[in-house]
């Protein structure tokens, strides 16, 4: 699950004015799949579906009360399940789309709220989302996403919240509460998993990504020899199943002799884990390891705006980890 805060800018994420220009960009792919007389979804909020962008933008545009001209009105929020995910989320457009507003709606605003540390609950939380179905920049065969426009003030207009505070549930000074991003993304990966049912591997945590973005050399080599380890446990499963293995001789390219095996164990996405296992004595050494990909999904450049695409164009970095 990828999830990005999209930063302000002068165009369509310009959120200290109205929220006008976002929710007509957000309609663009509705005009599109009308033409070719495939169902579209309209706004959404924590109860409703089929609102209206009209009253979209009067509810958005009218809950600033204190908020100064410069300040953020709103936040535009990306969520975006990975092929993978998608598949147990349903077998069709409509039904990954009615999951994906029950997710938001049970797990990811809950969350939200949540992690302000203000005792706030989902219902305290004004937002609206939209579903998307394609990205024109994608090779994936499944594309859908929710945009969501989230207020920055609560349901009352009496609280100020903002996502991208590097406060984080702090007790003393002008700001209480604060906001803990790393948190967030935990729990609502925790979330999707619960209500999906959907089993997880290591390598598609954001725990994973997160430690081999940032952490040391040698917290990424001990969690990459804890990958390896859980598919050596897969090896000796699958050899004990009979189920089948692609061993090579001395005279494949990789020059292995007689006494050696060379395993190769495909994953999902194209990740292949690479191992030569020398054989001496009756016991087993591990020679070699690399990972020649990662499933951990990367921002969607390709479904930002011209203005803000340009900038992500060449990232391969979550923009949002700060620990």
């Amino acid at each position: 699950m990828h999830i990005d805060f999209a930063l302000s800018s002068n165009g369509t994420y310009n959120n200290t004015g109205s929220s006008r220009q976002l929710a007509n960009y957000l309609e663009h792919e509705d005009l599109e799949r009308m033409e070719k007389g495939i169902y579209t979804e309209g706004f959404f909020n924590l109860t409703d579906d089929k609102i209206y962008k009209s009253k979209v933008i009067k509810d958005i545009d009218g809950n600033i009360r204190q908020l100064l001209k410069t300040d953020a009105k709103f936040y535009a929020i990306h969520v975006s399940p990975s092929e993978k995910e998608l598949r147990t989320m349903g077998n069709t457009e409509q039904e990954q789309a009615e999951t994906m507003k029950l997710y938001i709606r049970e797990v990811f605003i809950p969350e939200y709220a949540k992690n302000f540390n203000k005792e706030l609950s989902a219902s305290d939380i004004k937002f609206y989302g939209k579903i998307h179905f394609d990205r024109s920049r994608s090779d994936n065969e499944l594309n859908m996403h929710c945009h969501l426009i989230v207020s920055r003030k609560d349901q009352a207009n009496k609280k100020k919240l903002s996502p991208l505070t590097n406060h984080k549930n702090t007790k003393n000074g002008i700001i209480k509460g604060g906001f803990d991003r790393v948190n967030l993304f935990r729990q609502v990966e925790q979330g999707f998993d619960k209500l999906f049912n959907y089993n997880r591997q290591q390598i598609e945590s954001f725990n994973y990504y997160n430690t081999m973005k940032n952490s040391t050399i040698s917290e990424q080599k001990k969690l990459q020899e804890q990958e390896f380890q859980f598919n050596e446990r897969k090896i000796i499963i699958n050899q004990e199943n009979g189920l089948s293995i692609n061993h090579k001789n001395k005279e494949s390219k990789n020059q292995v002799t007689n006494k050696d095996t060379y395993i190769t164990v495909k994953q999902e996405n194209n990740t292949s884990i690479h191992t030569l296992f020398q054989k001496e004595n009756g016991q087993t050494f591990s020679s070699q390891f690399f990972l020649t990909s990662s499933i951990i999904d990367f921002p969607h450049s390709e479904d930002l705006p011209k203005e803000q695409a340009s900038k992500h164009k060449n990232k391969k970095a979550h923009p949002n980890i700060k620990l």
